[in-house]
């Protein structure tokens, strides 16, 4: 391309899917987080172009215009471990000065990212109501869930994109193929080969001794349920992640950003928390990214960002509809959901019809 597709970030974090699409070739004019801590690594590391405020006071019209509006709209309220409010919370309806910034800009794509359980959320309404906002908007929007293992991330994490393609563009857009399967993940042993020579964000947690012993008792890729039940360090009825060591001939299991002692993410080997460092190879973050902030900032920092080599691979996918002529008639206006059972079973059906006809 004779230039290169510039880009408006909002709800952009640390910069996690702007970092990507900056290795793709596009150039970052515009961003936007609440999140103090997250703008100061972000113009730490990327540009000094990220403004730091709410973006519910921010005037949308004053964004350069742009070829692409990417962001990771708020998600606490869709996911599967929080409160599940959805659309019906203040916080889910910030989606909508994503929309609104979209019905401003007109940028040729617009590139979403949320948690897989916006795909459930309010019995599946919420996600509805969220592609059918773009869609009015005079986009064709794609809705699918992407296992990030998939696309060369050293973690199991599962996460969606919503993609809308402006109708007037002659470029269809399909989901990327993934270039990793199960049997050449990029395992967590192999993200954290060399790890301890980086001295950024090495920072240890302290944790108490009563904790370093019962880590000693959990295998490699187990969790609390490992301790023996006749232990006295035994404990019931907590959820899988809790105490939960990597396999180091396994892709991570999903990174997550809250929570307190047992949600950390724990070494195979050594009994101890993962350092920041660590979490960032877990995302696939080049070891020079220095992150802003106290361990716990840096942590919720990495948990909510959007891993930069998916984000690269989406982008470069993307960079086609950049060139496409512009038709003179718009092509139809729909919204395509994937991703769960449901939605698998209806797009079958859909395909028999076709086919029958």
């Amino acid at each position: 391309m004779k230039k290169k597709p510039t880009v408006a970030s909002l709800f952009s974090g640390c910069g996690g899917m702007d970092l990507g699409f900056s290795q793709a070739g596009y150039k970052i004019l515009w961003a936007n987080d609440f999140v103090e801590k997250a703008c100061d690594t972000y113009a730490h590391n990327i540009g000094d172009h990220i403004v730091c405020g709410d973006i519910t006071k921010i005037n949308l019209k004053s964004i350069p215009d742009v070829d692409v509006i990417i962001g990771g709209f708020p998600c606490q309220d869709f996911s599967m471990i929080w409160k599940r409010g959805g659309i019906d919370t203040d916080r889910g309806n910030l989606y909508r000065y994503f929309v609104e910034a979209v019905r401003i800009k007109k940028p040729k794509v617009f590139v979403a990212e949320n948690v897989k359980g916006l795909l459930t959320a309010n019995d599946g309404k919420a996600v509805e109501q969220i592609a059918s906002d773009f869609a009015e908007l005079g986009y064709i929007v794609d809705v699918d869930l992407y296992n990030f293992a998939n696309y060369g991330v050293p973690q199991l994490r599962e996460r969606i994109f919503i993609v809308g393609v402006r109708a007037d563009l002659d470029w269809n857009f399909t989901k990327p193929e993934p270039t990793n399967d199960p049997k050449n993940y990029v395992t967590s042993g192999q993200a954290l080969r060399g790890v301890k020579s980086v001295k950024l964000n090495q920072e240890r947690q302290n944790i108490a001794d009563k904790t370093r012993r019962m880590l000693e008792l959990i295998p490699e890729g187990g969790n609390f349920s490992d301790v023996p039940k006749s232990s006295p360090l035994y404990v019931k009825g907590m959820i899988s992640h809790v105490y939960r060591k990597l396999d180091r001939k396994k892709p991570s299991t999903t990174i997550i950003a809250g929570g307190g002692g047992g949600t950390w993410g724990y070494h195979y080997e050594e009994p101890r928390p993962l350092t920041n460092r660590e979490r960032a190879r877990l995302f696939g973050y080049p070891d020079d990214f220095f992150f802003v902030g106290s361990i716990s900032d840096v942590r919720k920092q990495i948990g909510n960002s959007v891993p930069p080599p998916a984000a690269k691979i989406l982008g470069e996918h993307l960079l086609p509809a950049f060139s496409a002529r512009t038709l003179s008639k718009k092509r139809p206006i729909v919204h395509s959901i994937k991703g769960t059972k449901k939605a698998n079973k209806q797009q079958a059906a859909l395909l028999q019809v076709k086919a029958a006809s």
